[in-house]
């Protein structure tokens, strides 16, 4: 499933710093609001089983291992296509379902581009340096623009922390910029690092520079970090797209990465995107999980509802 080209997409907009300087983000009231999203009442049966099916539309499939082989990328377009089981598909009726996109390195990407030439589903490549993103700025932007020309429609791109760390809002903007004009036509989602970024005000101001240099998505890590996707980080990140759809009209999309792998987080997240930015928000456009793991419990979830037992995680492909 592509963006939708019925959302206007993002574009460039002059850096206002004051804007900017003014975000602030008040950590208690953020981590109590945080802690009532998993303790509300959870939807249960037909209403579960849908929610989830959203879910897996939601998941960038995602690997990003130095072990990667073509191989492995052919299988796991194969599982992005048929996320689940065919005795699976045909009992809860869900043979449209396909993941939101499959996410690679940049030498997996014509691998990923083959396998997924049937489809609609689209291949995103991790780029600039990821995970540290602390390559030369050529370098990095070719990186961009030879994932592009590979074939690749989605570029996670990873911000300089050091911009964020020094205050150096301008350097991010300018970045971000070019970075957002070597895309192109591809769209490109801004990865914050938010774990190595030292308060949750740095996380709120760096999400609106990145919207404002023309990000269609923020994203809150690469995975590598020892503090990945967590819930108050995600609260600062969908209210600051929030402000900046009041702002200017824009919506820009938004991608927890990182440490989600359980059916039970990704209703929180579903239930949160909701909550705060409307249900538009729960879709592919405008929303992505960056897992691997989390199909795999996901399916065991849906196999329990259409069975009545749970199976083992190793029966499952993605376990």
């Amino acid at each position: 499933m592509n963006i939708s080209n019925t959302i206007n997409r993002n574009i460039c907009h002059e850096l206002d710093l004051d804007w900017v300087m003014a975000a602030q983000a008040n950590q208690s009231a953020i981590e109590r609001r945080a802690a009532t999203l998993g303790t509300r009442r959870s939807v249960k049966k037909e209403f579960q089983a849908a929610w989830l099916a959203r879910a897996i539309s939601c998941i960038d499939l995602t690997t990003l291992s130095g072990d990667d082989t073509e191989d492995r990328v052919r299988r796991l377009c194969a599982k992005a296509q048929h996320p689940l089981r065919a005795d699976l598909v045909k009992s809860l009726g869900m043979d449209t379902l396909t993941t939101g996109a499959v996410c690679v390195y940049h030498e997996m990407v014509p691998a990923a581009v083959a396998a997924l030439s049937e489809s609609q589903i689209p291949v995103a490549a991790v780029s600039t340096g990821f995970p540290a993103g602390l390559s030369s700025l050529k370098l990095r932007i070719a990186e961009i623009e030879e994932s592009v020309t590979a074939g690749a429609t989605e570029i996670d791109i990873v911000i300089s922390r050091r911009h964020v760390l020094n205050q150096d809002w301008q350097a991010l903007y300018t970045e971000m910029k070019l970075f957002r004009e070597a895309c192109g036509e591809a769209h490109v989602k801004a990865i914050l690092a938010t774990g190595e970024l030292g308060t949750l005000r740095n996380v709120a101001r760096a999400s609106l520079i990145c919207m404002m240099a023309g990000a269609d998505f923020i994203k809150t890590s690469t995975g590598k970090e020892n503090v990945n996707a967590t819930l108050p980080v995600s609260l600062v990140m969908v209210r600051a797209i929030r402000e900046f759809y009041e702002q200017t009209g824009y919506k820009v999309g938004y991608k927890p990465a990182g440490g989600i792998s359980k059916a039970k987080d990704a209703l929180v997240y579903l239930s949160m995107m909701k909550e705060e930015l409307g249900v538009e928000w729960t879709r592919p456009e405008l929303f992505r999980f960056g897992a691997s793991s989390l199909l795999g419990d996901i399916e065991r979830q849906l196999e329990h509802f259409a069975t009545g037992a749970y199976s083992a995680s190793f029966r499952h492909a993605m376990g």
